[in-house]
């Protein structure tokens, strides 16, 4: 008849296994050396299978490996560029529509007020901008230039083709260039943008002016007559 083996002979503890994996001994307080570590063939340091050297037949793979990855890595790099930048010129893109739709709005708008801004401009020229119209109509003024609107068209100003809109011509020997006499109706614009041309009646310099005779100063000559009778003059006097 056999006994029983006894505890710990021929069979495992029963219970946690503890492992003091501490850097520093808490008895000593120096710094434990890690354990080395038993390496599984094949690892790296350790041997290669079959008698294989590190640095050996394995080491182009990894080369060739490495390399792959570097031109995936370039390839995703430059897709995400391209990516980028598409996405900035949409953006720039939507930004510049929505201000010209904007502006375009603006502008559409302030083209159905020009005829009431004509009204009251021509109520003032006659006096009878008053009372509450004159609130009203300097209140659209105000409005209206708040949100850009200018007004302009002078006279005296040079004749510009892109700005003015010529519906009268004469010549006038008071101008030296084309320029504008009269206003027949003002013009409008937003920043450069023209809304309605100033028409305008313009004059140029008169052709059949004489031109003045700048030789001596711009100071009319003497004629032959007029020399001779202050020579006489002055002999006369020397005598």
């Amino acid at each position: 008849m056999t006994t029983p083996p006894t505890k710990g002979e021929g069979e495992e503890r029963e219970g946690p296994v503890i492992r003091d994996k501490r850097r520093i001994d808490p008895q000593t307080g120096a710094v434990r050396e890690p354990a080395a570590q038993p390496q599984a063939p094949g690892a790296p340091g350790g041997a290669a299978p079959g008698g294989a050297t590190p640095g050996g037949g394995t080491a182009p793979a990894a080369d060739g490996e490495a390399a792959a990855l570097k031109t995936q890595l370039a390839e995703r790099t430059a897709d995400l560029q391209r990516l980028k930048a598409e996405y900035d010129n949409y953006r720039k893109r939507v930004e510049r529509d929505r201000v010209a739709v904007r502006e375009q709005a603006l502008a559409n708008v302030l083209n159905e007020l020009l005829p009431v801004l004509d009204d009251i401009g021509r109520a003032r020229d006659h006096d009878e901008l008053v009372g509450g119209f004159k609130s009203v109509g300097e209140a659209l003024e105000a409005v209206t230039g708040k949100l850009g609107l200018e007004r302009y068209g002078a006279k005296g100003e040079p004749f510009d083709p892109t700005v003015h809109e010529a519906l009268m011509h004469g010549y006038s020997a008071d101008v030296t260039e084309t320029s504008v006499t009269d206003v027949l109706q003002p013009g409008y614009r937003i920043g450069e943008r023209v809304l309605r041309p100033a028409r305008v009646a313009v004059a140029e310099p008169d052709p059949s002016a004489a031109p003045s005779q700048s030789g001596n100063g711009g100071e009319k000559m003497p004629s032959d007559k007029e020399i001779y009778a202050g020579l006489l003059k002055y002999s006369q006097c020397m005598r």
